[in-house]
């Protein structure tokens, strides 16, 4: 595989555990991750969810950005419906300001949280939508423009990426000439379909060709039943949250503990199915098909264990893997 391998972070919230500590989790992995030779290193933008501590998606790039520095560090995404543009535009653009050449900006038309939240971070009392996502797409790089007023935006602009979970961003992103990324990690249903619109679509823009990425979920441990084990407490941490009861994620104990029904334990193993989970030689072999299904040029990986020894293990067994593919530091 010639692609290049890149981090998705959520700074996850383990049972037991605090956000603080979880943001340093992510420190620590981001350091860890620009050593190997990760080529970016994204957060994902959530509110009011107890096991995701990356809410603050700007202020957590910049101390990531801060404690690596090789890597290009960004958003996965930031949730364009919930900001005025142009406070995204001031925050990006003081980035690519403090750390030029570092900093990409991937944009998400759903407001990634429930309504009344997405209301509060607007402060408004009108209901939100996704419909002019691409006004305030095209609005917030009006002001990245260097005749823009808008400081430190004005001649600050980071790489642009749109972000999708099914077809609509994909044809605004091919159809603006920009990357796309997308979330094949919780809606793999409907990545093939997503990336051939994309590249049918695609318009020179900011890019001449297409270039597309793909979020993956990837387990790796030191054989497949260990790499099992260290996925489930993932899955049950995702059933939990379709059951509209979000938390920490659980540790491998309360995993084994939870009385699954019969439909639960389906809709677990059907998570768990469309991620890449084993030993060295079935992670290796996994996600090299994918690579050659979806034709991709980079894969973004989401590591969501309990332990933060095994989560940085995974990365590791990734560059054992893959060294290649992998920036030289």
């Amino acid at each position: 595989m010639t692609v290049r391998l890149s981090v998705l972070d959520l700074a996850p919230v383990v049972s037991g555990s605090t956000s603080a500590e979880a943001l340093r989790d992510t420190l620590d992995l981001a350091r860890h991750a620009d050593r190997l030779g990760f080529h970016r290193y994204w957060l994902a933008e959530h509110h009011a969810m107890p096991g995701i501590a990356s809410a603050a998606t700007a202020v957590l790039i910049g101390q990531v950005a801060a404690a690596t520095s090789a890597m290009r560090v960004g958003s996965g995404g930031i949730m364009l419906p919930n900001h005025a543009p142009m406070v995204v535009a001031e925050q990006f653009g003081t980035l690519e300001a403090l750390f030029p050449g570092r900093i990409d900006l991937g944009l998400g038309r759903a407001p990634g949280t429930d309504a009344a939240t997405a209301r509060a971070l607007r402060r408004s009392p009108d209901s939100l939508s996704v419909d002019d996502f691409p006004e305030q797409v095209v609005e917030l790089r009006e002001y990245f423009d260097e005749k823009s007023k808008v400081t430190p935006a004005a001649g600050n602009e980071p790489p642009i990426w749109l972000l999708g979970s099914s077809g609509y961003s994909a044809k605004l992103a091919g159809l603006l000439g920009l990357p796309f990324a997308f979330a094949h990690h919780f809606s793999a249903e409907n990545t093939l379909p997503a990336l051939a619109l994309y590249r049918e679509s695609f318009r020179p823009g900011a890019l001449q060709e297409p270039y597309s990425m793909i979020g993956v979920g990837v387990t790796a441990a030191e054989s497949d039943e260990r790499a099992g084990e260290l996925a489930a407490p993932q899955a049950l941490s995702f059933l939990l949250l379709r059951q509209g009861k979000p938390g920490p994620l659980p540790s491998p104990a309360e995993t084994a503990a939870y009385p699954y029904t019969p439909i639960e334990r389906q809709i677990v193993q059907s998570r768990l199915k469309d991620q890449v989970i084993g030993g060295p030689e079935t992670v290796k072999r996994r996600l090299d098909e994918l690579v050659e299904q979806t034709g991709v040029d980079e894969v973004m990986v989401v590591t969501q264990v309990f332990e933060q020894a095994d989560r940085l293990k995974s990365y590791d067994i990734l560059a054992d893997l893959y060294g290649s593919s992998l920036d030289p530091r």
